[in-house]
């Protein structure tokens, strides 16, 4: 029942990537948050991220974050095809001065706006970055959007997995620039706050940097309008402090770019721990077609 329920979003995934790729960039973008917009609400996800946005947010216009993340994601997804010519010809490039060319770094984000622009946009600057990604549960869609991301294997893309870590480490030893995004749940890591709230987190973009003696540069992505961006890299952080210490400078960092664009973040991970939660297990993070398709 599960292969062939996979083959039917596989087909699905690689119809919709299909017909984005023959648009141009910016209609494919329109028609993705069109998509998004008119499908996620009624998704039985939504009553997950509305819960969340409520709790993080509880002043602001819940209903109107909603649909705009909706739309945003499925930007995200029909931007796919388009990700080096957006990078190349859409991105307004902030901070370059900080990045040196010679030097291995650690770059962090998160899931806002489109942050496959993180990466792209340097490596069409000249300055590649390998990727750490979160597969997707079905294989198929995967290997798409793997071959995507990587812009048909001109950046590394390593899983999460202890074999990716291996490899992780292996690019560092190399001097290659690894980029991380840090805003999903770790069972096993560090309990720290965000939004007010315990959220298990990765300590791995700040012990990697401290054992390579890497800078650590956070790399904030906006959708400007349409598939447009501006990307802004932010000078080091002080990695001579204790890991806690970095852990909570890059959420606060992470909670003004959502405050201030809470739209473009995507609401739905399971970032904090739910009160009777049973037991997570990481490869089971997804539950429809939309975070499986779009959250790496």
């Amino acid at each position: 029942m599960k292969r062939l329920r996979y083959a039917s979003e596989a087909a699905l995934v690689a119809a919709l990537l299909g017909l984005f790729r023959i648009l141009p960039p910016a209609t494919a973008s329109d028609l993705g948050g069109w998509i998004g917009r008119s499908i996620g609400p009624r998704l039985a996800v939504n009553r997950r991220a509305l819960k969340h946005i409520k709790a993080a947010l509880p002043d602001a216009d819940h209903q109107n974050i909603i649909r705009g993340m909706w739309d945003n994601l499925g930007r995200v997804f029909a931007e796919y095809p388009h990700l080096e010519t957006i990078a190349r010809d859409h991105v307004e490039f902030i901070g370059m001065e900080h990045v040196t060319k010679k030097d291995p770094a650690v770059l962090i984000a998160g899931h806002i706006a489109n942050w496959e622009m993180a990466a792209t946009s340097f490596f069409v600057r000249g300055i590649p970055i390998d990727l750490i990604y979160r597969a997707p549960n079905n294989p198929g869609v995967d290997t798409m959007l793997k071959k995507l991301r990587s812009l048909n294997g001109k950046l590394e893309a390593y899983p999460k997995s202890k074999s990716g870590m291996r490899q992780v480490v292996t690019a560092l030893s190399k001097g290659h620039n690894l980029g991380i995004l840090i805003d999903q749940k770790y069972n096993p890591g560090l309990a720290a706050r965000f939004f007010g709230q315990v959220a298990m987190t990765s300590p791995a973009f700040v012990q990697l940097a401290q054992k390579y003696d890497c800078p650590l540069y956070p790399v904030r992505v906006e959708r400007v309008a349409g598939c447009r961006f501006r990307v802004t890299c932010l000078p080091p952080l002080d990695t001579s402090r204790p890991v806690e210490a970095l852990i909570e400078e890059a959420h606060a960092l992470l909670e003004q770019w959502i405050t201030e664009r809470p739209d473009q973040w995507i609401w739905l991970h399971r970032r904090w721990k739910e009160a009777a939660e049973p037991p997570a297990n990481d490869s089971e993070d997804t539950e429809s077609l939309a975070e499986m398709a779009a959250i790496p």
